[in-house]
């Protein structure tokens, strides 16, 4: 049986290491630039970039309209770093006029952990992922200033969400591509299958 259709934005980030690691775990990754590719996915992967870059783009590629859209009909959508940040409802320190996606009911700090020198790696356990911690990898990145009720935040560092579950959308601050460890894209790949989206 062939595994999920999961679209990776390919307008900036780690789009090769994303689908890397979604084939490592059976899904078929395929890059989304037009509406037509968008609505062919049974999910779809936000990689990290530049948010507000990665907002513009959207617009240029008239992505952004159908992108919510696919998010209030339940596209699964898991946004890394960058990703997370256009997931949000709202972003602290972002621009005002920072192009967002929405769907989480969350509030995100850009730059939480501070600028590009700050970047660092630690161990996280993740509620849904079986095994030993995850190797989690932060650049540049963001945390969950404030998560709603439905909300359901995997994992901290130093008390701030940094992974975090509302339905179908998943959300990391770090950048789980970049360590050979597959088990988020696998958790992912299980949240399209359970969704219904997945074959």
């Amino acid at each position: 049986m062939s595994g999920p259709r999961i679209g990776i934005l390919a307008l900036q980030g780690d789009v090769r290491e994303h689908a890397r690691a979604l084939s490592d775990v059976g899904a078929r990754p395929v890059e989304v630039r037009r509406t037509a590719e968008l609505a062919a996915v049974d999910g779809l992967v936000l990689p990290g970039g530049e948010s507000t870059t990665i907002g513009r783009l959207l617009r240029v590629f008239e992505l952004l309209e159908p992108l919510r859209a696919a998010v209030v009909a339940g596209l699964p959508v898991f946004g890394s770093c960058a990703g997370m940040i256009l997931l949000a409802r709202d972003v602290v320190d972002g621009r005002p006029d920072q192009p967002l996606i929405g769907g989480l009911d969350m509030v995100v700090r850009r730059n939480a952990f501070g600028r590009q020198v700050d970047s660092f790696e630690v161990d996280l356990d993740v509620d849904g992922v079986e095994g030993p911690p995850v190797h989690a990898v932060f650049i540049r990145a963001p945390w969950v200033e404030k998560a709603g009720d439905a909300v359901e935040v995997l994992a901290r560092v130093a008390e701030a969400p940094v992974a975090v579950r509302q339905g179908p959308l998943l959300a990391t601050a770090f950048h789980p591509e970049l360590t050979g460890d597959s088990r988020m894209h696998r958790l992912f790949v299980d949240i399209v299958r359970s969704s219904g989206s997945g074959r």
